[in-house]
C-alpha cells in the first residue's frame, strides 16, 4: 500500500493556475505555489519541507489528557489514521504554516495554542524507499518538523479527513493504533508521548 504525507488540494487563493504560465492568476496572493507538473519535477530533485502537528487537549494544569488522530480513507477505500500535515509555502513562517494546516485539517474553530516561536519535538525524514528511516512517503523525500499543538476549540475535520478521534495517551501509543497509522506516524506519536513524559 502506498503511504504518503497528506497533501491537500490548494486553496482558491493559491494561484496555482498562474504560476509558470502566460496567464497570471486573478489575485496573485501566493506566487510561490507550484503547478502539479512543477511540483512533481521539484519532488524528483529536492527534499520538500513539511510541518506536522499532533493536536492535544490538556487539563487545567496543562497536562495532556487526549491525543487527536485523524481518520481518513485512501483512494483504494482503505481506512488509515494520520496527523495534521502539510507543506510549508515559499515565504511562509513555520508558525503560519502550522496555523494554516491545523485550520485546514481541524476547522476554523479548533483554536490552536501556538507559541510565538514554536519548536519541534523532532524532525522526521520521509523517504520514497522503505526502510531508510522509520518514515515512508512513496512520492518524495520530505523533511518534516513535528510539533505538539494544544487545541481548545471544536474540531471538525476538513480536507480528506473523515473524523478526528481523541485517544488517551496510553491508547494513542498502543500497538493497535500504531498499526493503523500511515507512513510510520505511529513512531512519531510515540516520540511525542516520550517528549511529553507520557510514554509507558
Amino acid at each position: 500500500m502506498a503511504v504518503r504525507t497528506p497533501d491537500p488540494d490548494p486553496e482558491p487563493d493559491d494561484g496555482i493556475e498562474g504560476f509558470g504560465s502566460a496567464q497570471p492568476p486573478a489575485r496573485d496572493t501566493n506566487p510561490g505555489w507550484l503547478s502539479e507538473f512543477e511540483l512533481e519535477e521539484a519532488r524528483r530533485h529536492l527534499p520538500m519541507l513539511y510541518v506536522e502537528a499532533i493536536p492535544v487537549r490538556t487539563d487545567g494544569s496543562g497536562q495532556v489528557t487526549e491525543i487527536g488522530i485523524l481518520l481518513r480513507s485512501t483512494p483504494l477505500g482503505e481506512m488509515t489514521r494520520t496527523i495534521v500535515s502539510g507543506r510549508v509555502r515559499f515565504g511562509e513562517t513555520i508558525r503560519d504554516a502550522l496555523f494554516r494546516h491545523v485550520e485546514n485539517d481541524l476547522g476554523p474553530m479548533a483554536f490552536p495554542l501556538l507559541p510565538p516561536q514554536p519548536l519541534p519535538f523532532t524532525v522526521a525524514e520521509y523517504f520514497p524507499i522503505p526502510g531508510v528511516s522509520a518514515y515512508h512517503d512513496d512520492r518524495q523525500h520530505a523533511v518534516s518538523l513535528a510539533f505538539v499543538v494544544p487545541v481548545t476549540g471544536t474540531c471538525e475535520p476538513r480536507q480528506d479527513a473523515l473524523e478526528v478521534t481523541w485517544f488517551s495517551p496510553e491508547a494513542a501509543g498502543s500497538d493497535a493504533v500504531s498499526a493503523e497509522m500511515e507512513g510510520g506516524r505511529g513512531t512519531l506519536i510515540r516520540q511525542a508521548l516520550a517528549n511529553l513524559g507520557l510514554l509507558r
